[in-house]
C-alpha cells in the first residue's frame, strides 16, 4: 500500500528541488520530517507540505500506521517555464526564464 502527494506548478527549478529530494529520499517520515525543517532551501518548505498530505492520506484514506512509513518515491519534473523579458543594452531584450516544477512524493509502510 501507498499513498501518494503531488504538488504541481512549484515557481522553484527542478535542479533546485532535486537537491533537497535526495535528502530525505528512502529515510523514515519522521526522520524526513526533522532534516526539512533544518534544511536552509526554499524547497524544503514546499516538500514538508507535500510530505504532510502524503502522510495524511495515508493516515486517513488506506489506515497506515504512521510510526512505520518511509519515503519511497520522491521525484520532479519540469513544469511550464514562464518567459519574461528585460531591456538591454543597445535596444536589444534579456530573456528570463521562471522555471516551474512537478514534485511527486510516495510514501510506504515498511513491512
Amino acid at each position: 500500500m501507498e499513498a501518494k502527494c503531488i504538488v504541481k506548478y512549484v515557481r522553484i527549478s527542478q535542479m533546485k528541488v532535486e537537491v533537497v529530494l535526495d535528502l530525505i529520499r528512502g529515510k523514515n517520515v519522521n526522520e524526513a520530517f526533522a532534516i526539512l525543517r533544518y534544511t536552509p532551501k526554499d524547497a524544503a518548505e514546499v516538500i514538508e507540505k507535500a510530505l504532510k498530505s502524503a502522510v495524511a492520506n495515508a493516515e486517513n484514506n488506506l489506515n497506515l500506521d504512521v510510526n512505520s512509513l518511509y519515503v519511497s518515491d520522491v521525484s520532479t519534473g519540469a513544469g511550464p517555464t514562464l518567459k519574461r523579458f528585460r531591456p538591454h543594452a543597445q535596444g536589444r531584450a534579456f530573456k528570463i526564464k521562471k522555471r516551474t516544477s512537478h514534485i511527486t512524493l510516495v510514501v510506504k509502510e515498511r513491512s
